[in-house]
């Protein structure tokens, strides 16, 4: 259907038009930049509905799990991806970590007067490759537009619905002293692959996020019958803070072992250089697993058998200890206290 057969009387111009202040204003402009980005990006039949929300089936059996993000990612594009996916794979993935098959997507964009329609449209495409790829449609939506010099370009909130299985449940409090620590590949990709873009940087190896849907490699490693106690994806603050979180939760401690932590040598080169330790870095397609330690080689064959976890690895235990502490065996035969992040090490990075 052509701009002017649906009402229009010509499409947005996408190469030099911005956004301005209308496309948020409720009008004309605000519905034909739904049709003609939103609605021709992220098309499907609960979508096509054309309501304030979406009328969905109810799955049987199982429980439901929701949970929200928002991003506010400074550069909007980096190596390996953009804000666009990077908010679709982020929510998939909170909800693969609780053992959920994602369902459904809910995206809210604010967008900034200025931003050009080329890479809204650009975001949005991205958006919606991820969205397929991963078989989890972007269902409903909504957009608020504000004044130049108060968005930053775009935010976008993902919210994400799924159903998990009756029986499973996997939940920060339940790491038990013995049970083995298993990453899911290198940590740090993310971040410095966005810190370069952001200074700048060039590398003689190319940083590029580890951004991806992690819901396939979690379904193979709950297939595999491993007593799995946790999951989480390591992204703010990245890999400490994340076992920071599980330790405080289930009343442990845990010791990792430095030399078995997958580490890009160019990601470990630019932390060096930057000043930064990549145990904080945020990452986007990466999992930490807390499991049985009998079945932590089950567990880790059937991580290696996904293509985004062939380079998983078991990296630590959890131990008992009343100050819940996370320790760290150094390459050199030491020890160091790997502590929750103080401060903002990386903003802007998710």
């Amino acid at each position: 259907m052509s701009a002017t057969q649906s009402g229009y009387a010509r499409p947005l111009d996408i190469r030099k038009g911005q956004i301005d202040l209308s496309h948020g204003g409720g009008g004309r402009a605000m519905a034909q930049l739904i049709e003609e980005i939103f609605r021709a990006a992220f098309a499907n039949e609960y979508l096509a509905q054309g309501n304030d929300g979406a009328v969905l089936p109810v799955p049987e059996g199982g429980r439901m799990v929701m949970t929200t993000d928002a991003h506010v990612v400074s550069p909007l594009f980096f190596p390996g991806g953009d804000i666009g996916c990077l908010s679709v794979h982020g929510t998939i993935n909170d909800l693969a970590v609780m053992g959920a098959r994602p369902l459904w997507l809910a995206a809210s964009f604010i967008l900034e007067e200025g931003l050009p329609l080329a890479d809204l449209r650009r975001i949005t495409d991205s958006m919606a490759q991820a969205a397929r790829a991963a078989g989890v449609p972007v269902v409903t939506g909504d957009t608020k537009v504000v004044e130049r010099g108060k968005g930053d370009g775009i935010f976008i909130t993902t919210t994400g619905v799924g159903v998990v299985a009756d029986g499973l449940v996997l939940s920060g409090d339940r790491a038990r002293p013995g049970d083995a620590i298993l990453l899911s590949g290198t940590i740090g990709d993310h971040g410095m692959a966005v810190m370069s873009r952001r200074e700048n940087l060039a590398f003689d190896a190319p940083i590029e996020s580890d951004t991806a849907a992690l819901h396939g490699l979690v379904a193979g490693m709950l297939a595999s019958g491993a007593d799995i106690h946790a999951m989480r994806d390591p992204t703010r603050g990245g890999l400490a803070v994340a076992l920071n979180e599980i330790a405080r939760q289930s009343g442990v401690g845990m010791v990792l072992d430095e030399a078995g932590i997958p580490l890009r040598p160019a990601v470990e080169a630019a932390c060096e250089f930057l000043g930064y330790d990549p145990l904080y870095v945020a990452n986007e397609g990466k999992l930490v697993a807390i499991c049985a330690e009998g079945d932590a080689a089950r567990l880790l064959a059937a991580m290696r058998a996904h293509p985004l976890g062939r380079e998983s690895a078991i990296i630590g235990a959890v131990q008992a200890c009343p100050h819940r502490f996370v320790q760290m065996k150094t390459r050199f035969g030491g020890n160091r206290n790997v502590d929750w992040l103080t401060g903002e090490q990386l903003p802007r990075i998710c």
